[in-house]
């Protein structure tokens, strides 16, 4: 049997509804748990323990009145340090935001909150969200709890290592760049990339300035969970149309395509010449892809419809536009006398400051991309391809303009600390879900994970394939010492 703390947040809510286990002695296990392992993996950064006791007392007063219940009632849950939570410092790891300590929840914590969740924690994150590894100058860094020598993966690497070592019932997590996806694969959980726009974003400090209401391009919340199940109940409680639109819209994802393995059609992409993937990597991919086939899947090896080198082609332009958003007033506007002195060529300043027609054009060129990956899916259900090219590294934080003195080693030879981004490209650039799935291990004893793409808004197919994936080879399985 699974023991407590390693249970899917599913599971923790029944056993509060059935009064196996009331909420607050959940909750006072998962701090204890915090205080036993925590100062070793630096995972939950903020704690607000006087008001989470509070909620949790308030949830078991709610049981025993025979009140409704939410889907999470009375289960505890932390969320990435770069969304609002009222009451609680939110920094998104920037000493820009440093002492700000929030006045109201972002809308998708309030989501959380109206399922009966009770937020008790904020996890780590890298500086601004921007970078595949977790530390900042405000917590410093958080361990993988695998090999505490290693990184977690970024940037809700806070979010991945806190599952992974046990620490809270379940996580909410943002993804531009693989930021949900790379930890997910890094630490041995679940993550969920949800389709663009169908999780209100509004809340959030990265790279934002707090009570910001403008949202990013390509940028997602989604959940992270220890179990499959996790993922779909996640997507239940956060997807919905925002706000100011939920008088008007409703949002209804279509079922998964699918209900079990053998109904898939699945199109396997597990290497690339643009951005090659260690033996080790493709080596528990290929099993679990074996294990598929032998469910009766229909498996194709093939690309997607759009090449890694066609496709980051337009990615990196994008993304760098969107990092221009994040820069100061004072980096921004010395950015912008370089790209007047860069001229036509162009560069990082360039990329940085582009202009609206340039974006705009960028945008249209996405939007044909997207159209063939719609094409693609109507002879597939999902894609299945890395999440990374590589499991967790050791912690590198080492720095320079590009990060060009990070490297990879990847089948024996050094490779850009870039060949984090394509793979994470697909999915971000053209709205799509993505799920990661842990299917293994390496020989050396670190966490896989199989990054699982679907059509656009069809958040449950990509959800259905990882929990019957789970079922066949098994799922999430703690560290050793945890």
């Amino acid at each position: 049997m699974i023991d407590l703390a390693h249970r899917s947040a599913r599971e923790h809510a029944a056993a509060i509804a059935g009064k196996e286990i009331s909420s607050l002695e959940l909750l006072d296990h998962y701090l204890h748990r915090g205080e036993q392992f925590d100062a070793q993996v630096n995972a939950i950064v903020v704690r607000d323990v006087e008001g989470a006791r509070a909620a949790a007392r308030e949830a078991d007063r709610a049981l025993f009145r025979g009140e409704p219940l939410g889907p999470l009632h009375g289960v505890p849950v932390t969320v990435k340090d770069s969304l609002e939570v009222a009451g609680m410092r939110t920094t998104g790891g920037s000493t820009r935001w440093g002492y700000h300590v929030s006045t109201r929840d972002a809308e998708s914590v309030a989501r959380l909150r109206a399922a009966g969740a009770i937020v008790f924690g904020k996890s780590n994150l890298p500086a601004d969200a921007r970078d595949w590894q977790t530390y900042n100058d405000i917590y410093g860094t958080t361990n993988n709890p695998w090999d505490l020598a290693r990184g977690p993966g970024g940037s809700s690497g806070g979010s991945a290592a806190a599952l992974a070592a046990g620490l809270t019932g379940l996580e909410l997590g943002a993804d531009s760049a693989g930021s949900i996806r790379v930890p997910a694969h890094f630490c041995g959980v679940y993550g969920l990339r949800t389709s663009y726009g169908i999780v209100p974003g509004l809340g959030s400090v990265s790279g934002h300035a707090p009570g910001t209401l403008t949202e990013f391009d390509m940028a997602v919340l989604g959940p992270l969970g220890r179990h499959a199940d996790d993922l779909g109940l996640g997507l239940d409680v956060l997807a919905g149309a925002p706000l100011d639109l939920a008088p008007a819209w409703r949002l209804e994802l279509p079922p998964a395509r699918a209900s079990s393995l053998r109904e898939f059609r699945v199109a396997a992409w597990l290497d690339d010449p643009c951005c090659p993937v260690d033996s080790e990597v493709v080596a528990v991919m290929r099993r679990a892809l074996d294990a598929v086939r032998d469910e009766g899947a229909t498996v194709i090896e093939r690309e997607g419809p759009v090449g890694l080198a066609e496709t980051m082609e337009l990615y990196r332009p994008l993304l760098l536009a969107q990092g221009g958003l994040i820069e100061p007033e004072e980096s921004y506007a010395r950015l912008v006398e370089r790209a007047v002195s860069e001229g036509a060529g162009g560069g990082i300043a360039s990329g940085l400051t582009v202009s609206f027609r340039d974006w705009h054009a960028l945008d249209e060129r996405r939007q044909h991309s997207r159209r063939r990956w719609a094409e693609f899916f109507r002879e597939v259900d999902v894609l299945v391809c890395p999440a990374a090219p590589v499991s967790a590294f050791p912690h590198d934080q080492r720095t320079d303009p590009g990060r060009t003195i990070r490297t990879l080693r990847i089948n024996g030879a050094d490779r850009p600390y870039g060949d984090l981004l394509p793979w994470t490209a697909p999915s971000s650039l053209n709205y799509l879900p993505a799920a990661v799935a842990p299917i293994g291990l390496t020989g050396g004893g670190l966490p896989v994970g199989i990054q699982v793409i679907a059509p656009y808004l069809h958040d449950r197919t990509a959800v259905r394939f990882v929990q019957c994936l789970a079922e066949v080879i098994g799922g999430f399985q703690p560290p050793p010492g945890y």
